[in-house]
């Protein structure tokens, strides 16, 4: 499954690749993620999902590589559920471009999962990526924002705050609900009319 979104933050393109450049700043603002351990451009992290009543949470590591010339970074990611035999893995790609607004950040994301969130779809998976891309980039503005501080300090790992994917996926579900709701109800009339038209033959 390919996902790709974009989304500018407010800093040159030269200071927003010296951000990407520390993870430790940068992974906090990813919705419910959070980061382990990180020792050069290997890391381990986790992340908890919920979607509806149902909680999930995922274990994983990563490697990061970079090209400075293109202001490219790409992520190699790979996951597991703790109490669960889904699976995730993704290779995320971003660039980082001029833009009037400061830079833009173009973001692929190929991703293979399995488990419980494979149901939704390419649709849901989407409109899921798009509301927690949103978050991370507003996160990241506010971070660009704030005061420049040196790389993050090691502190202990807290607990991932879960991202609400049922919230997400709500409109989208709706959505894909609108169509067959809108057959039954039609079918349902049908019947009916044809219902009373023969009773008005046969009382005729």
């Amino acid at each position: 499954m390919q996902l790709d979104h974009t989304f500018t933050v407010p800093a040159a393109p030269d200071e927003a690749w010296k951000l990407f450049h520390d993870l430790g700043r940068v992974a906090p603002c990813m919705p419910g993620a959070v980061l382990d351990t990180l020792e050069g451009d290997t890391f381990t992290g986790r992340v908890k999902v919920k979607v509806g009543a149902v909680q999930m949470s995922y274990r994983g590591e990563g490697t990061v590589t970079r090209d400075d010339a293109a202001r490219t970074m790409r992520l190699a990611l790979s996951g597991s559920e703790t109490r669960g035999a889904g699976t995730a893995s993704a290779t995320v790609t971003a660039e980082l471009v001029a833009d009037p607004a400061g830079t833009r950040v173009r973001v692929r994301t190929d991703l293979d999962i399995t488990g419980r969130p494979a149901q939704f779809g390419r649709g849901i998976m989407a409109e899921v990526g798009d509301r927690i891309v949103g978050q991370f980039a507003d996160r990241l503005a506010e971070l660009m924002s704030g005061p420049q501080v040196g790389t993050a300090t090691a502190a202990a790992p807290a607990e991932p705050e879960a991202v609400d994917l049922g919230a997400a996926a709500l409109p989208v579900l709706l959505k894909k609900a609108a169509v067959p709701a809108a057959a039954v109800l039609a079918a349902v009339i049908l019947v009916r009319v044809i219902g009373r038209r023969r009773r008005g033959s046969l009382q005729g």
